[in-house]
């Protein structure tokens, strides 16, 4: 498993709120916004559930790692997706640590910790959607 996966109930401009205000809640902004849906009808003239990935970022986090490591730019931000499912919202937060372990970049002591730091805080913005109601 890449990430941590939230099943939401309610709308999706809600659902999308909560997360952005929880990643905001832990030191993360978006920076980004695709929202996948548009692009694909525009870019393709196909229909598509509504689908947002959104770029996270804390600065602080990130300016140490390109400090580091210049070549973890390829890595960040963090994703985040937002998507209908129908029945509700579901979300997918990127599981930090298992990134860095996984593109082999594990050996840089601050890169772990780095890692670790962001990986708590996605855990804790996951916890929060979980019980916010």
């Amino acid at each position: 498993m890449i990430g941590h996966t939230i099943e939401l109930e309610g709308d999706f401009d809600t659902a999308l709120e909560r997360v952005i205000d929880s990643l905001a809640s832990e030191g993360f902004g978006v920076i980004t916004r695709i929202d996948m849906d548009e692009t694909f009808r525009e870019k393709l003239g196909v229909e598509f559930r509504r689908y947002v990935i959104l770029g996270a970022c804390n600065p602080k986090l990130a300016h140490k790692a390109v400090s580091d490591a210049a070549e973890i730019g390829l890595l960040l931000p963090c994703n985040v997706t937002v998507e209908s499912t129908g029945d509700g919202v579901r979300v997918r937060l990127l599981d930090a640590e298992r990134m860095i372990g996984d593109a082999g970049m594990g050996e840089s002591e601050t890169l772990k910790e780095l890692a670790e730091d962001a990986g708590g805080r996605l855990q804790r913005v996951a916890e929060s959607l979980r019980t916010q109601h």
